[in-house]
Order: structure tokens, then sequence, then C-alpha cells
């Protein structure tokens, strides 16, 4: 009896915070990606929300560890920080990353990747998309998001401090979303890969860039559209020669689909 010869699945894997983790709802950009690679490709989602490009950094060698020796079926990766790091640091230190560590950060995950067997032609820079100052402020205050400033109250020798958790002010601005997508565009150059830049195409030619923003961060449905065309710009080079896994079904010989399926194709 022959050796049962395994199917490789080549992997596109999603490396990003919570724009990231979010795009397999429906109509995420994520999830059109997927649909587009079915039977070619798995599309790995690795979106951790809430982090930043530091913490991104630390737990990557963990993740790549976890896929053991499929890094060498891994045809893409995106990597999708950023929004995070941008946070100011007086209104938001827990996620703030300051502008010239996110740079490093971002080419020490290059190089981690690269470590791992996943050249930088593979990867995929992405910009962290513009930020609806007004829309996210409201989203704070609405919310109660974490303040990450702290208040301390005394009773009488006991100091109890702790984080404020009622409705916020805002902790983001559009011109320092600005700032890291140009980092992010500086490092994917000096890594020697692609960027999509968001932040600029979403508001080129002054267009309203709102449209793409569901509460002045994360993308709406139209936000998730556009990086799922933009991005396929970009991927398709890179799995266009990928080949549909397993025979079509009208392919299989009935009177014996052994013949069919245990082939190594």
């Amino acid at each position: 009896m022959s050796k049962t010869v395994p199917v490789i699945w080549p992997k596109v894997f999603l490396f990003g915070d919570s724009i990231t983790q979010f795009s397999f709802q429906a109509n995420g950009w994520g999830a059109e990606i997927a649909n587009k690679l079915a039977r070619k490709c798995d599309v790995v989602n690795r979106g951790l929300s809430g982090y930043n490009s530091r913490w991104a950094r630390i737990v990557l060698p963990r993740l790549l560890s976890s896929q053991g020796s499929a890094c060498d079926s891994i045809a893409a990766v995106t990597v999708f920080f950023g929004a995070n790091d941008c946070a100011l640091e007086d209104k938001n230190p827990q996620q703030h990353v300051p502008l010239s560590e996110y740079l490093e950060n971002l080419k020490e995950i290059s190089r981690l990747l690269t470590s791992a067997g996943v050249s930088s032609d593979k990867v995929i820079f992405i910009t962290p998309p513009p930020l609806h100052e007004a829309a996210w402020e409201k989203e704070c205050i609405l919310k109660g998001n974490f303040c990450d400033f702290h208040i301390s109250l005394v009773f009488g020798w006991q100091t109890f401090t702790g984080a404020c958790l009622s409705g916020c002010p805002l902790n983001r601005l559009n011109s320092t979303a600005g700032q890291y997508a140009q980092a992010c565009v500086r490092a994917a150059a000096q890594c020697g890969s692609d960027v999509l830049d968001l932040w600029s195409l979403m508001q080129k030619d002054g267009q309203d860039y709102t449209v793409y923003l569901s509460d002045g961060l994360h993308l709406s449905d139209k936000g998730n559209q556009f990086v799922a065309q933009r991005l396929w710009d970009l991927l398709e080079s890179r799995v266009v020669h990928l080949p549909v896994i397993l025979p079509y079904w009208g392919d299989i010989d009935a009177s014996s689909p052994e013949t069919s399926l245990l082939c190594n194709n």
C-alpha cells in the first residue's frame, strides 16, 4: 500500500491589531481575501486587538514557532500595526510607542520573519488608516474606554491608585497617525518590502475618508472593501501561481477515486 502524501496548504499570514482581528467579520477585508484564495491558500488571522508594535515584536517568535515547518509554505505576510502605537502618550501611555521605536519594531518584525524563512518580498506592510477625531472622541466618551490617566484616592493612611474608566477625552490625532504612517512607509522601504499606505490613499485628492471608518478608528464596510481591493493589488502577484488544491469534482475518476485523490496534486 502506497504511503499517503499529505496535502500542504500555502498560507497568507495576517499579523496586526484589532483592524486585522476584526477583518474576518462579515464583509471584512480578511474574509474577502480568504474567499479569493479558497482552495489555494489558508488565510491565517493573527490579529491581536489593542496590541502595538512593541508587543507584536515580542510575541511574533511564539506565533512563528507554532507554525513549525509550515513557515516554509507561507506565501505572504501582512504587518498592520500603528493605530495603537500612535496613541498620545499623555492620554494613553499603555498603548503608546514612541515614533522612533515604532520604526525599529517594524524593522525587527521583518528581521524575525526573514530568520524564520519568510523573505522580505513576501511581506506587505500596512500603515494605520486616517483617524476621524470627532467620531473617535465621541466613541471614547460613549463607551467609557480606558483613559490611561491615573487618579489617587486617599483614605486615611492608605492611597489607592488606579486607572480612570469613565468617559475619556480624545487620545489620538489624525496628524499623529500620519507621522506613524510615514514611518511605516520608511520601514518598508528599508526592509525591501511593499507597503499599503492607507493613511495617504484614503485621503487622496481630498476625498471624504470618514466613510471608510465605523467609529473614527476602525473600518466600516466601505473601508474593509477599500483595504481588500488595494491589498489584493499587492497580494495577487504573490499567490497567482498557486494551483487549486485537489481535483475539481468533475475530474475525479468515479470508478477509482483513489487514483485522482491520492496523487501528488
